[in-house]
């Protein structure tokens, strides 16, 4: 990737800061496209000088989206939400970068997820899988990940649930038994990373990342409680009950969310994954207690009286 100019649709998010840190430390050029591109100023500091350049763009505006990968060796995809207009992200977004990517001779990698599918029950589910079929018909080169939860220092997954479990008497647990297979946020930046690395072997590919354990909505939360200190106050909600909520306005769920738990974000049978990529997966209890020492009764104290004990 030496001096390749990349184009991070979406950089300055979750993800999109760990690839552009993989690029960068790879030679690349990163080029972070987005919105506000001033929310992504602090990823300067990660590139050398003139490695890192920051542009406005909108996947809703085409014009803007030509111009982001104008002179790109590649670009990454990774627009995406869960609240409205994900049909024009997810899908009509989606197409416009695939579009301007292959016009441009770009190579691509577009991030989806586990569980989309066209037909799919939920809004997120079903714009995933149109995107990824929006996509393969103006750039069937592209590479598609579709990760599981990913989890990292500054996800809103894990952090979420620890910080309940930190503050809450009882905390309610929806889905007790939906199955998840948490994928470490530097994993699949590095699929990422390799996929356009080496574009002639994973080009044309979908690769589905998890990392190496599956757990239950309820073994995460025990999980999550074991490695910050705290003790199981836990209290299964009946669907009945997680489905009204899941109705209310102005719950931590939505209705669609509600339904995206209705399935399973395991890594399918059969399907091509981190392994193929040449990437080694990244247990939980391995990076997870660095950053969520935070939600100890005493923080980073704790591990000082742990160690002097």
């Amino acid at each position: 990737m030496n001096d390749k100019l990349v184009t991070l649709i979406g950089g300055g998010g979750f993800l999109g800061r760990y690839i552009a840190q993989t690029l960068l430390q790879a030679g690349a050029r990163v080029r972070v496209a987005q919105r506000d591109p001033r929310q992504a100023f602090f990823l300067k500091p990660l590139g050398g000088l003139g490695q890192t350049q920051f542009v406005a763009a909108d996947v809703l505006r085409p014009d803007t989206i030509r111009r982001a990968v104008h002179g790109a060796s590649a670009v990454v995809n990774l627009v995406g939400t869960f609240g409205a207009n994900q049909q024009r992200i997810h899908v009509d977004g989606a197409r416009t970068i695939a579009e301007a990517a292959t016009d441009e001779g770009a190579a691509l990698v577009h991030i989806s997820a586990i569980g989309a599918q066209a037909d799919g029950d939920s809004e997120y589910a079903r714009s995933k899988g149109e995107g990824e079929n929006a996509v393969r018909s103006f750039a069937p080169h592209a590479t598609i990940l579709r990760p599981s939860t990913v989890f990292g220092r500054e996800d809103q997954f894990i952090n979420r649930f620890a910080g309940m479990i930190a503050t809450l008497p009882i905390v309610p647990v929806l889905r007790p038994e939906a199955r998840f297979q948490p994928v470490y946020v530097g994993d699949v930046a590095r699929a990422a990373a390799a996929a356009l690395i080496d574009e002639e072997r994973f080009g044309g590919r979908a690769f589905e990342l998890g990392g190496p354990e599956v757990l239950t909505m309820m073994e995460l939360h025990q999980r999550i409680a074991r490695l910050i200190g705290r003790k199981e106050r836990f209290l299964p909600l009946p669907d009945a009950a997680g489905g009204l909520l899941a109705a209310l306005p102005g719950t931590p769920i939505s209705r669609d969310q509600w339904k995206m738990l209705g399935h399973d974000s395991i890594v399918s049978t059969g399907a091509e994954g981190l392994d193929a990529l040449d990437v080694e997966r990244t247990p939980i209890d391995s990076v997870a207690p660095g950053w969520l020492v935070r939600y100890r009764k005493a923080g980073r104290f704790s591990l000082i009286e742990r160690a002097g004990g």
